[in-house]
C-alpha cells in the first residue's frame, strides 16, 4: 500500500511539473507562430511631350497703301517631364524665310529688337506666352498695336534654318498645356516688295529637357 501511495504521489508531482512547464512555454509558442514579409511596389512614369497643330496663316496683303501686316500662330505644348521642355522654331530658308521664286523679304535682325524697318521690305517674328522670357522678347501679350501694325511691346527677330529657342520650362506643364504665340510681321518701307504670293514654312519643335 505504501508503495502505491508513493507512486501516486510521484505521479502527481510529475503531472504538476509538466502542467507548470506547459503554462510557462505557452507564450513562447505563441510568438514563434508569427511570421511577416514586405514587398516594394515600383511604378515607372515615362516622360513625353506633345505639340498642337494650328492652322496655316494668311496675312493681310501688302499694297501701295498697306505697308505693314501681322499674322499669328499659337502652339500649345504638353509634357510630364520633371525637367521641363524647350520650344524652338525655324524656317525653310531660300534666300529668306518669306519668299516667292528667287525673290524674298529680308529676314529681320539676328538679335531681338523692337520692330523698325527702314529702306527695305523685311519679315520677322516675336513670341509671347507664360514660358517666354520677357527680357529677351518683350512684355507684350498681343501681336498688334493697332490693326496690321506690329506690337510696340514685343521684340522681333529673323527666322533661321536652325532652331531658335523661344520658350522653356523647368518642370511639367498642366494637363491643358502651355501656349506660346508667334507674331509674324512684314513691312515694306520706302521700297516696294515685288507683287506675288510669298510663303514661309515655319516648324516648331518641342523637346523634353
Amino acid at each position: 500500500m505504501k508503495q502505491i501511495i508513493n507512486v501516486l504521489s510521484l505521479t502527481l508531482v510529475v503531472s504538476v511539473l509538466v502542467f507548470s512547464s506547459f503554462i510557462g512555454l505557452e507564450p513562447q509558442l505563441g510568438l514563434a507562430a508569427t511570421a511577416s514579409d514586405s514587398v516594394t511596389v515600383t511604378q515607372a512614369v515615362t516622360s513625353g511631350v506633345s505639340i498642337t497643330a494650328p492652322a496655316n496663316v494668311t496675312m493681310n496683303a501688302l499694297t501701295t497703301t498697306q505697308l505693314t501686316s501681322v499674322g499669328t500662330t499659337t502652339w500649345t505644348v504638353i509634357t510630364n517631364s520633371a525637367s521641363g521642355y524647350t520650344l524652338g522654331v525655324q524656317a525653310a530658308i531660300t534666300g529668306g524665310a518669306l519668299f516667292t521664286g528667287t525673290t524674298y523679304f529680308t529676314d529681320y535682325t539676328t538679335t531681338p529688337t523692337a520692330w523698325s524697318v527702314s529702306g527695305a521690305y523685311e519679315f520677322g517674328f516675336a513670341p509671347f506666352g507664360n514660358d517666354v522670357t520677357t527680357a529677351t522678347y518683350g512684355t507684350g501679350s498681343l501681336c498688334e498695336s493697332t490693326a496690321n501694325v506690329p506690337s510696340a511691346s514685343l521684340k522681333y527677330v529673323g527666322f533661321k534654318s536652325t532652331d531658335t529657342a523661344i520658350a522653356a520650362s523647368s518642370g511639367v506643364t498642366n494637363q491643358a498645356g502651355t501656349a506660346t504665340t508667334i507674331c509674324y510681321a512684314a513691312e515694306q518701307d520706302t521700297v516696294w516688295a515685288p507683287s506675288g504670293t510669298y510663303t514661309a514654312t515655319i516648324t516648331a519643335t518641342a523637346t523634353v529637357t
